[in-house]
């Protein structure tokens, strides 16, 4: 793990954050980017002056910056010196093009999940981020949750033994609408992309990354995935079932299964508030992660830590794992036959 040659010139001043896009993603993240203890709300970009307009003034953003194009348009705002880290909030298919120019100009960088379309385009941004010696973070906020760290701590102590699968499900019927990003093959759309991170994510967590990868799934008339089924294999018979799906609802839980017990998430998986462990005898308990904020907070604060420390890469969210994980992605579209225009 690389240092960041600028982890040491903020002092006690509070970082200034810079955010790109202004969708719905991006309001929920800035309302705990506010309730962050050294974060500083800087600068807002969008490809519509309305916007950005709208966007720094409902959330107190000392400037805002915008332009018609996808990636130029942020050119300003990666320009300001006084610009400290990004969030990038764009869709999918523009991540790359968006935290590239960010990495160039030197800033660190927040990208929301998942970090790219391919395992190319991550490994080409962790690349340049070491290069750079800026910070770069996939925004997995699930991974981050004290739920979730409490669970993974919780199976690595063996308290239910050693774990052989996983089940995970995340869905919900989305009316299909050819304009929207979850319908648009130029955005990334797709239930595996949006979707199948979180399932995978307890997986992954949990057993670590499989000797296997089965996908299988169903493509709409746009070739958008409308529903998938991973199954991963590991050694000595471990295995995890995942399913992710744009056209129906499912309890949306994470559970664990071990040799002496389980653990299951409360739902939604990607937000788990509370935890059931149960043991042989079959008695459960619950522990209960009341949270204050949108659960933003805990990914943002430690971004913040990392690059306070001078560190390129968050230990909870390593550039290894994001680049294998993309690697998984990329396995299961090839099996489902999905490509996206930044594969050409």
């Amino acid at each position: 793990m690389g240092s960041a040659e600028k982890g040491s010139v903020y002092g006690a001043r509070p970082l200034r954050w810079g955010v790109v896009a202004t969708g719905r993603i991006a309001h929920r993240v800035t309302r705990d980017l506010a309730c962050l203890e050294d974060a500083a709300l800087y600068a807002v970009s969008s490809r519509s002056a309305a916007s950005a307009r709208a966007f720094a003034e409902e959330h107190g953003f000392a400037t805002c910056y915008h332009d018609t194009a996808a990636a130029t348009g942020c050119q300003q705002l990666f320009a300001d010196p006084l610009v400290d880290v990004v969030y990038i909030a764009t869709p999918h298919a523009q991540h790359f093009e968006v935290a590239r120019a960010a990495l160039d100009a030197g800033k660190h960088v927040l990208c929301e999940k998942p970090l790219t379309i391919n395992a190319g385009e991550a490994r080409e941004l962790t690349r340049l981020a070491g290069e750079r010696g800026v910070f770069l973070m996939e925004a997995v906020w699930t991974r981050f949750l004290p739920a979730t760290r409490r669970a993974l701590e919780l199976a690595g102590s063996g308290a239910i033994g050693t774990v052989r699968w996983v089940q995970a499900d995340l869905g919900f019927p989305a009316v299909y609408d050819p304009a929207d990003r979850l319908w648009d093959p130029a955005a990334g759309g797709g239930a595996l992309l949006d979707l199948a991170v979180y399932p995978l994510t307890w997986a992954v967590a949990a057993l670590g990354f499989p000797t296997r990868l089965t996908a299988a799934g169903h493509l709409n008339q746009d070739g958008v995935d409308v529903q998938n089924t991973l199954t991963l294999e590991y050694p000595e018979g471990a295995a995890a079932q995942l399913t992710s799906s744009l056209s129906s609802a499912g309890p949306g839980m994470a559970t664990l299964a071990g040799t002496a017990g389980w653990i299951r998430t409360g739902s939604p998986l990607y937000r788990p508030k509370s935890l059931e462990i149960c043991g042989l005898d079959g008695s459960i308990r619950v522990e209960e992660f009341p949270e204050e904020t949108e659960g933003f907070i805990h990914e943002l604060r430690e971004t913040a830590r990392c690059i306070r420390a001078g560190l390129q890469e968050s230990p909870l969210m390593p550039w290894a794992e994001t680049v294998q994980m993309m690697q998984l992605l990329d396995e299961a579209r090839q099996q489902l036959g999905l490509q996206y225009p930044n594969d050409v």
